[in-house]
């Protein structure tokens, strides 16, 4: 496992986990803007707010029907890579505050050119069971995880 050559690709799907924790937190933010005393406009700003992060983030994030979601992660000789549909395989430089727990895996990376470090979720649902062990097993144990991209 911790040769060079040793290759490994993954694809995930959405999950409905993830899904059922998004909009439970989504409906308990909308109930406490309309529950707590404010004046009605910040409340239906506060409520615009959440409703534009959903439109943004459900098809990006969980669902991953945008051409622009991540649904894939490979390491080859030339490091790590992510997948999306619209830009294909991307060089990433994962960051040393990942998670890799039995339950979710918590990406935190930042593609090459960019200043901005952004994360994944990837739940145990999303993937086989034993292919989330094998992503969790590459993460805490690759060599040069944290490297930039070559």
């Amino acid at each position: 496992m911790s040769s060079r050559s040793d290759a490994f690709e993954c694809h995930w799907q959405a999950s409905r986990l993830l899904l059922a924790i998004y909009l439970s937190a989504l409906s308990l933010a909308l109930i406490t803007l309309f529950l707590i005393e404010l004046p009605l406009w910040a409340a239906l700003i506060g409520a615009c707010a959440c409703l534009l992060h959903a439109a943004w983030a459900l098809p990006r994030q969980v669902l991953l029907n945008h051409p622009r979601a991540f649904t894939g992660l490979r390491r080859d000789e030339s490091g790590w890579q992510l997948f999306s549909r619209c830009d294909g395989w991307q060089p990433v430089q994962l960051r040393p505050d990942s998670l890799a727990l039995p339950l979710v895996v918590v990406l935190r990376f930042r593609l090459v050119g960019e200043w901005r470090v952004r994360g994944l979720c990837i739940p145990r649902d999303a993937l086989p069971r034993d292919m989330h062990r094998r992503l969790r097993v590459r993460l805490r144990f690759s060599r040069r995880r944290w490297a930039a991209p070559e």
